[in-house]
């Protein structure tokens, strides 16, 4: 078993590689346009310089900006669940109060 890990370390990486070239928005490819950087990726992914390549030179990274995870986080800070919603619940209890038919009077 141990003399695959090798292999699937390689997979691994040319997989992240690979997905994270897709991912990344096209103004932050550097060097090469991002076509060819998802070539230069699959050619040249079984001995790691594709790569390697693409995680060294071939995206900005921002040296004290977020991380993807806070960048995630901080677009989704307007959304807010709707039972955190306040007005959603004031919706509901409007709702409620209509609906209900000893409050009919």
């Amino acid at each position: 078993m141990l003399r695959y890990l090798p292999f699937l370390l390689v997979l691994a990486l040319w997989i992240y590689a690979f997905v994270d070239c897709l991912n990344t928005p096209e103004e932050e490819v550097r060097h090469l346009p991002k076509v060819v950087w998802v070539i230069v990726i699959l050619l040249f992914g079984e001995v790691l310089v594709g790569p390697v390549a693409w995680l060294i030179t071939g995206r900005t990274r921002p040296v004290n900006g977020p991380t993807p995870a806070q960048r995630r986080h901080g677009t989704a800070a307007g959304w807010v669940a709707p039972d955190d919603n306040p007005e959603f619940l004031k919706s509901l209890e409007k709702r409620d109060k209509k609906d209900d038919p000893k409050n009919n009077d």
